[in-house]
């Protein structure tokens, strides 16, 4: 049996980015950024991923790194056409336009984790059962966006999660955006919105939002805030530190005291292969 300490479950994609109009095709996915920040902090990771065997190519990139890749064949890749301005790089519509399939137990491969880590893009890839089986193997961290997001027709809208409460329960760290908290709690008050999440179960929540990251665990907050874009091709782009800061906090809160002293330690250099300029550079905190 492998030995990982982290291992990450969530489908590969194959995105199209629309900055202004002009678009590009790229690899993507919280199994794609976030893998190689674990690898690079020094930590054992895998991925279990699911994707068309056309795109398995798309998979040297990560095992380049050294991460140990296991990939389900599907029938199509997911992917999601991000439009951005480049006035505003935060706020992004968002169209789904491929979806990898859903994941059941069967799809797991003999390994054994610290860690287990779902990044699912949008609802349907992971359902409750498989979600509370995988925490009976070990810690579940959990980003709440691929249960809230929910795809209708070309559209990617936010849903409210009937299993919430229930899902939950079996959470250990929890990863939410501002727009996810305020959308589930009804708050903006964001330390306000981690409390309430913290209250179905998760022992931490993982907060991020333009201008930094918040941490919740043991009735406190920690912050850091700075502020970062990174150029891509002559364009403004934020950075993948949403997908990757949380990675980091994952992988180093066993090494520091929960809070601010884990966070500020969390800068690194994460450039995919190929994609120059999609980094999550030392600064990580956009």
């Amino acid at each position: 049996m492998k030995q990982f300490d982290i291992v990450m479950i969530g489908n590969f994609a194959k995105d199209k980015l629309i900055v202004d109009g002009v678009e590009e095709i790229a690899s993507g996915s919280g199994v794609y950024y976030g893998s190689v920040v674990v690898k690079r902090l020094g930590l054992k990771v895998g991925v279990i991923t699911r994707l068309h065997p056309d795109d398995f190519h798309r998979l040297d990139e990560l095992r380049a790194e050294g991460i140990d890749v296991h990939a389900t064949p599907a029938q199509g890749t997911s992917g999601i056409a991000n439009y951005y301005q480049s006035n505003d790089m935060e706020r992004r519509i968002t169209k789904p336009i491929g979806f990898g399939g859903s994941y059941s137990l069967a799809d797991l491969p003999d390994w054994q984790a610290k860690v287990i880590m779902l990044t699912p893009l949008y609802a349907g890839e992971v359902d409750l059962a498989f979600l509370k089986a995988l925490a009976k193997r070990a810690p579940v961290a959990m980003d709440i966006q691929g249960f809230i997001r929910v795809p209708r027709t070309d559209d990617l809208v936010f849903e409210l999660w009937p299993q919430m409460a229930e899902g939950l329960k079996h959470v250990t760290y929890l990863k939410v955006d501002r727009a996810e908290a305020e959308f589930v709690t009804g708050m903006d008050d964001l330390e306000a919105a981690a409390r309430q999440l913290a209250s179905y179960g998760p022992k931490e929540i993982v907060l991020t939002q333009s201008s930094g990251i918040t941490v919740y665990a043991d009735g406190h907050a920690a912050v850091e805030r700075c502020c970062q874009r990174l150029p891509v091709g002559g364009r403004d782009y934020i950075t993948q530190a949403g997908k990757t800061r949380p990675v980091a906090w994952y992988s180093l809160r066993d090494r520091e005291d929960t809070g601010s002293r884990a966070l500020a330690n969390t800068g690194l250099t994460s450039e995919i292969p190929n994609r120059p300029g999609m980094l999550a550079i030392p600064g990580l905190f956009y």
